[in-house]
């Protein structure tokens, strides 16, 4: 059985802090705990980047979520077009790490575009004894 749910937030700076709380209470009531941290981490991240670099004026951004036994798959709707990049930050550096953590937590992620503009950020965990993605 696949679970879903989405919410929509508007473009302000408690935003990623909100969606981390709507993904928690998600997971938890679907009992997904197994990898609740990494998908929380995810969550904050493509909130964060949605917020600085993906809304545009006027616009905020939506996180669903889809789950079933396998794979929990992590979407964040955004209005802008362009394509986020990864990219290797320095030590140093105190921000561009986003894509970085996501590659390294997730099981797979990607963009694709979304109609009528805007993009969808994903990315998908394998719950504990999943074999795809």
């Amino acid at each position: 059985m696949i679970k879903t749910t989405h919410r929509f937030f508007a473009a302000r700076p408690e935003a990623a802090g909100q969606a981390r709380a709507f993904t928690t209470a998600a997971l938890a009531e679907w009992g997904l705990p197994d990898r609740a941290e990494d998908i929380r981490l995810c969550v904050s991240e493509l909130a964060t980047n949605a917020l600085v670099h993906g809304t545009a004026p006027g616009h905020g951004f939506l996180i669903k979520l889809d789950a079933d036994e396998e794979v929990v798959r992590l979407e964040v709707h955004d209005s802008r077009s362009r394509h986020p990049q990864a990219r290797r930050a320095a030590d140093t550096d105190t921000s561009g790490r986003g894509l970085v953590l996501v590659n390294a937590l997730a099981d797979g992620w990607g963009v694709q575009d979304r109609r009528p503009f805007g993009k969808i950020v994903w990315a998908c965990f394998k719950a504990a004894g999943g074999t795809t993605v």
